[in-house]
């Protein structure tokens, strides 16, 4: 099964989460309309749309996904391939590289393989930023079965983190939280679509008795901060 409904009408594609997102992206770098920008592992594109419509880009900014969603943003140019293939052969330089919620799904040598790639593509003042999901103060509702899983991911993301800040000991840690009030009549929706990767090797029975936990453990509302950590490469 493959990941389809992580941002797909959830609050991570809402126009508040992604004004909010961007809003702090540009905290971190200067970027204009002549910016170059490539998102690995972009999703429908919708940060990187909006991103390229707020700074007017003179040039389409390039997403990269494993997935084709028919529904991606018209305002990127997206390709469905992989990222360290497409490194290898792109001629391009960018001011920016986001790696957003993407890099927990590679071997730690493809890791090392990929930021190489990246920083070689990053022009004189340009930056990678990565994001991870936070790891000792995830607020993400989850049931029994689904926590345990979310906790073996976040072990493995601050190996991930460690080994980066490793190779990178100039890299520049931040924060970034979205304060999420959703109904759970539709979180539950999003549980049964798997919206996240820890969901996806659950069986149909430890979702349905998660949810019963869920109906239990929540009101008729779910207040909680999505909260990211931040990485910054730069050249």
């Amino acid at each position: 099964m493959s990941l389809k409904n992580w941002d797909n009408k959830t609050w991570l594609s809402s126009k508040k989460y992604i004004k909010s997102f961007n809003s702090f992206l540009l905290k971190q770098i200067r970027l204009n309309r002549d910016s170059q920008i490539l998102d690995i592992g972009c999703g429908r594109g919708k940060i990187l749309g909006s991103l390229s419509t707020r700074l007017k880009l003179n040039k389409r900014p390039i997403g990269i996904d494993i997935e084709s969603h028919k529904d991606r943003d018209k305002r990127i140019i997206f390709k469905k391939v992989d990222a360290i293939k497409y490194l290898k052969k792109c001629e391009n330089k960018f001011d920016l590289i986001l790696i957003k919620q993407t890099i927990q799904f590679l071997k730690f040598t493809e890791i090392k393989k990929l930021l190489n790639y990246c920083k070689k593509k990053l022009n004189s003042q340009g930056k990678i930023i990565i994001f991870t999901l936070e790891i000792n103060k995830n607020e993400i509702p989850t049931f029994l079965s689904m926590k345990r899983k979310l906790q073996k991911s976040l072990n493995r993301d601050k190996k991930i983190l460690k080994s980066i800040s490793n190779l990178y000991p100039e890299n520049v840690t931040k924060k970034f939280f979205f304060r999420v009030r959703i109904k759970k009549k539709k979180y539950i929706e999003m549980l049964k679509k798997r919206y996240i990767s820890i969901l996806l090797s659950l069986k149909l029975d430890e979702i349905s008795k998660g949810i019963n936990e869920i109906n239990s453990k929540y009101k008729k509302n779910i207040f909680f901060k999505d909260k990211l950590i931040c990485q910054i490469l730069k050249k």
